[in-house]
């Protein structure tokens, strides 16, 4: 086991719309509803610091999305107005099978985690059919058509599993679109994801120009 705790049979929950936690990945969050203020320091008090980040989803359990991602507290400021500013480390995904009643006024959920062992590993995920040129030229294409800028340079020289799993979480795609990404088996199974994502989201673009 790559953490020194164990995983729990349940955690409390964060929904979130579009809001995901890709392997090996960091989120940063601004807290500021009370039950969500509350279920930061019940997590501050536990040995494992964790929370499961995870999507509404109509139709679902709960109406939340099957599948989330425990991320742990690795750092966190109390602002003077009580809010916290907190960032989480990703540990494994899960899927939710039951949200339980309980005292708290957030969410408890169990959770299964034999369905994504590989996040608990030490070394990123490695994708041998990557073309990081032809991703970057799509990328810089769907930057300029939505008035959007990032950091070039790291974007040439990060981890090929950083690249990935950021531009997962930080383009602006549908929740669902976010979801189906953060459910993909592996790093291949995802870059393969986001290459679909983005030829649509041109071709799309294409289309609208053409019609004006």
């Amino acid at each position: 086991m790559l953490r020194r705790f164990d995983l729990p049979d349940s955690l409390p929950l964060f929904p979130l719309p579009g809001a995901v936690v890709m392997p090996r990945a960091r989120l940063p969050l601004q807290i500021y509803e009370p039950r969500y203020l509350q279920m930061i320091e019940d997590a501050l008090k536990t040995s494992h610091r964790l929370i499961g980040m995870i999507q509404p989803q109509e139709g679902a359990l709960e109406d939340l999305a099957q599948v989330g991602t425990a991320a742990r507290i690795v750092s966190f400021t109390e602002v003077d107005d009580g809010r916290y500013m907190i960032t989480l480390g990703a540990v494994s995904r899960f899927r939710l099978t039951g949200v339980r009643p309980g005292f708290t006024p957030y969410l408890i959920g169990d959770a299964d985690w034999s369905d994504y062992p590989l996040d608990r590993g030490l070394q990123p995920e490695t994708d041998p059919g990557f073309s990081r040129p032809g991703l970057l030229g799509k990328l810089r294409r769907f930057m300029d058509s939505h008035e959007l800028s990032t950091d070039w340079d790291a974007a040439e020289t990060v981890e090929d599993e950083m690249l990935v799993n950021s531009l997962s979480m930080l383009l602006p795609f549908h929740p669902e679109e976010k979801q189906a990404l953060l459910e993909a088996r592996n790093l291949t199974e995802r870059r393969q994801m986001l290459d679909g994502l983005l030829d649509y989201a041109l071709l799309s673009g294409d289309k609208e120009e053409t019609i004006q």
